[in-house]
């Protein structure tokens, strides 16, 4: 049913393990019955495994994916777009508006992925225009960076999204990390290795050794500390991200995410009819579905 994307969630909750035949083992945060959804995030996902398991071919309409790879690579690919890797610390966001029908994600290589996955929800106005994804890049030894960056204690970012978001991948030795947090932004989510310690001015949480997840919200304007727990033997790394939210109305279905019914039901027979950014589904199979048959 339609509904607000800011619904309300615990302060703290822990990711729910999920398991499937075809896909790596993973770790759901958002898009479970306790957290639906998190305005603007429709869905988080934490993913370990290696090749065949993987994501295979399935469409994308109305929201982007941001895919961060913490270990391993992953080869990607968005139709009509080539193929694509991350490897490890890279990320890659692949932009479902208008909408395509090849999208996919393998674990690559001999290195046993883990990557972190989440949906962001796309405002009305951009959901039927067309963009491709962005994937950091090496061109002539160096880093292509598209022309909307984003700075991050003093870096830019590889790729960019379309609303304005978050993604830190921290690693906090003996000491403190301190992140000033831009106002607009909800802190969502929080992945520990390690355990560690999480205050925003009068909020507080540990990250345990068992916890790995933390949800935690609203998160005020001002600045985020983090330090090792008390006796720690070993540094705290966790990533945390955040988004403004858009507070538009909602309609999902699988992998459509629209603001109302009519949209969604439009969208579905876009997808079966070939039309409206879905012209080469009919038919198509990505290199992985071709691989796997050989």
């Amino acid at each position: 049913s339609s509904a607000r994307c800011r619904a309300a969630c615990p302060r703290n909750c822990l990711a729910s393990s999920r398991t499937k035949a075809w896909a790596p083992a993973s770790r759901r945060s958002i898009g479970r019955p306790e957290v639906a959804r998190l305005d603007p995030f429709l869905l988080l996902d934490e993913f370990r495994g290696s090749a065949p398991a993987g994501f295979p071919d399935h469409p994308h309409r109305g929201f982007e994916t941001v895919t961060y790879v913490l270990e391993g690579a992953v080869r990607t690919r968005g139709l009509p777009w080539q193929p694509g890797r991350h490897q490890a610390r890279r990320p890659a966001v692949d932009d479902g508006r208008q909408g395509h029908c090849g999208h996919c994600e393998m674990p690559h290589g001999e290195v046993e992925c883990a990557a972190c996955s989440s949906g962001l929800n796309l405002p009305r106005t951009d959901k039927m225009t067309f963009a491709p994804p962005t994937f950091p890049s090496r061109q002539s030894g160096r880093r292509h960076c598209p022309r909307h960056r984003r700075r991050v204690t003093g870096a830019k970012s590889p790729v960019f999204t379309r609303h304005p978001t978050l993604y830190l991948d921290v690693t906090v030795q003996p000491g403190e990390f301190t992140q000033p947090v831009p106002a607009g932004l909800e802190r969502i989510h929080i992945r520990a290795e390690r355990p560690g310690r999480v205050r925003q001015q009068r909020a507080g949480a540990v990250i345990g050794e068992a916890a790995r997840d933390l949800l935690l919200r609203p998160l005020r304007p001002g600045r985020l500390r983090v330090a090792p727990v008390t006796g720690a033997a070993a540094a705290c790394r966790f990533v945390l991200i955040a988004g403004r939210p858009l507070g538009e109305p909602v309609e999902a279905v699988g992998p459509f995410v629209m603001c109302s019914k009519a949209e969604l039901l439009q969208a579905k027979e876009d997808y079966r009819n070939g039309r409206n950014g879905f012209e080469r589904a009919p038919g198509w199979a990505s290199f992985v579905v071709r691989e796997q048959a050989d």
